[in-house]
């Protein structure tokens, strides 16, 4: 057991924010999580509480504030990357010290970004596979069997620290393997799930031959840009995943949320565009899904 405590600010304490502060701060490490104004109210009065068929259901003692005022041993940066630059006025550079940044967001696009704004040796890359819902400010609903997170930094401390919260979590070497080894995924499940509003066991069942497509498509653009990804292991997670498993992206699309289709879908195409990959199934579900959120 590792019994050193740390600070770890939680910057957008949402489904999956909500679901990591919590289980910090029930191992007994310091959480402020960062919100505006109404969710930081609601966390002061009542804590981070949880629904979890994992965990169990609890509830965590949390500080809460709308901006980073002191430094802290992490943050995690867990918003949507619609919400990402706005989110980041309430973690100012200084205020980090020599802090790390633990972005959990979809797609590629957000981990340059965050080295333009923060000191880029302090942003580690990561990436988390869970089903984690906000179903109102401060509560938690975690509907899958697992949270696993994955960091690409040799960050063995604090990876130790998240082990012992509860956590699931692998240290990687690769970057942009790494990343894409998540979006190879999120992609075809989030795409297909939102475009036909059915959860993943429908997705692999009656959308299958379209799903193998897909599937193909994304895979050959993670192989052009380096990353060992083939559609079988990719396929086998999909067969393995629990039958009423639903992204969030569909979540998002079902409460007239903005999507985070350019994240997620855009980021494959404008690989497949600069390294000269054919996604035409791909393609054909981010316009449409483009034109029915426009």
């Amino acid at each position: 057991m590792t019994t050193t405590t740390m600070t770890v600010a939680i910057l957008g304490p949402g489904g999956v924010g909500g679901l990591i502060g919590a289980l910090l701060a029930r191992g007994g490490h310091r959480v402020i999580c960062l919100a505006g104004e109404e969710t930081t109210a609601v966390l002061r009065r009542e804590g981070l509480r949880v629904r979890s068929g994992q965990y169990g259901d609890f509830t965590a003692r949390v500080e809460a504030d709308t901006e980073l005022r002191e430094p802290v041993d992490a943050v995690f940066v867990t918003v949507k990357q619609t919400a990402l630059s706005a989110a980041l006025e309430r973690v100012p550079p200084q205020a980090v010290g020599d802090g790390i940044l633990v972005p959990l967001l979809n797609g590629l696009d957000h981990v340059a970004a965050l080295r333009q704004h923060y000191p880029a040796a302090q942003v580690v890359a990561g990436t988390i596979k869970v089903e984690a819902t906000r179903t109102a400010p401060g509560q938690i609903a975690h509907t899958s069997p697992f949270a696993s997170i994955e960091l690409a930094a040799p960050v063995d401390d604090f990876a130790a620290r998240l082990k012992d919260a509860g956590l699931a979590v692998t240290l990687r070497t690769d970057e942009g393997e790494m990343l894409w080894d998540k979006l190879a995924f999120l992609a075809p499940f989030a795409l297909l799930t939102t475009r036909y509003q059915a959860a993943v066991g429908t997705i692999r069942t009656e959308r299958r031959s379209e799903l193998l497509t897909v599937l193909d498509e994304i895979t050959a653009v993670a192989r052009a840009t380096g990353a060992p990804v083939t559609a079988e292991a990719v396929l086998d997670f999909f067969d393995r995943a629990p039958e009423g498993m639903k992204s969030s992206m569909q979540r998002d699309a079902e409460a007239g949320r903005a999507i985070e289709l350019d994240a997620i879908g855009g980021a494959v195409l404008r690989a497949a565009a600069a390294h000269g990959v054919h996604t035409p199934v791909t393609s054909r579900l981010v316009a449409e899904l483009g034109a029915k959120a426009s």
